[in-house]
């Protein structure tokens, strides 16, 4: 049983899951949510996370074992394919489960979010249009926790297009890492189209353009701090980039560090959450 559990864990894509339910956990404090809302609210982004995740190594079974992913307990042996299918089954109705304990048009965001998340896994991840579920899902979060408040205020549409950007510019940076073996079995989403260094740009600009949103979104000037945000998600995904790069040292040379690339993204995505809810501008 602790066999499979922990194979559970490791095929969720904890490191994400993780972020993004934090992230979730941040934004519905923010915005004032109370205990129990608030852990409603935690609770669907999780399970949506899980389900996402999951499916993923589901559906990339057999991908995963031809180009060796050492990390993905499925193409080990770690762990059935079946037992990741049902987990990511029961995550899936937990999502919206969850989600309706706030109310019902909450819960339809999420929903939207989650469903979006898994036509990316399958099967727009081949497409030319792969960037565009990320953009949906990034953009129902903040959505659905704003929803999720008592009488289901509307979201600002500023607030929508920063998360949508960010979720853009995150597809970018988290498929880098992988377009060597991508390519070997077949997929061809946006960023395998525009190549290493066309990715690079686009999540460059488009983090960036994500925070100069939730900048000059809010009614009034912008403030020091979010200035400062702004120079800060124009830096942080270069010094990614480069940490995320192979060099010669002596003995050989080093190897590339792809998880750079995930942590840069979420560390533009945490000063984010943090400009926005020290703004208070959400509703």
């Amino acid at each position: 049983m602790s066999r499979i559990v922990l194979g559970l864990l490791r095929a969720s894509h904890p490191e994400p899951a993780v972020a993004v339910s934090t992230v979730a956990g941040l934004l519905a404090w923010g915005v004032g949510h109370d205990l129990a809302t608030a852990v409603a609210v935690v609770a669907a982004v999780a399970a949506s996370q899980l389900a996402t995740g999951w499916s993923n190594d589901y559906l990339d079974a057999v991908r995963d074992r031809a180009v060796g992913r050492a990390d993905k307990p499925v193409a080990t042996g770690g762990l059935s394919r079946r037992t990741v299918g049902v987990a990511a089954l029961v995550a899936v109705v937990a999502t919206p489960a969850a989600a309706l304990a706030t109310n019902p048009a909450a819960a339809a965001c999420a929903t939207l979010g989650l469903i979006s998340a898994l036509l990316y896994n399958w099967p727009l991840k081949s497409t030319a249009v792969s960037v565009l579920p990320y953009a949906v899902s990034f953009g129902a979060l903040p959505a659905f926790v704003v929803l999720a408040l008592p009488g289901a205020p509307a979201p600002p549409l500023w607030l929508l297009g920063a998360a949508a950007l960010l979720g853009a510019g995150a597809h970018f940076a988290n498929v880098l890492p992988d377009l060597a073996d991508d390519a070997r079995t077949g997929v061809r989403g946006l960023p395998h189209r525009l190549g290493g260094e066309g990715s690079r740009i686009a999540a460059t600009a488009l983090l960036l353009a994500a925070t100069v949103t939730l900048v000059a979104g809010p009614p009034g000037p912008p403030s020091w701090t979010g200035l400062a945000a702004v120079g800060a998600a124009a830096v942080v995904p270069v010094l990614a980039w480069r940490a995320s790069r192979p060099r010669v040292r002596a003995g050989g040379v080093r190897p590339a560090r792809p998880v750079a690339v995930f942590r840069g993204v979420m560390t533009v995505a945490l000063i984010d959450v943090v400009l926005l809810v020290g703004s208070g501008h959400v509703v």
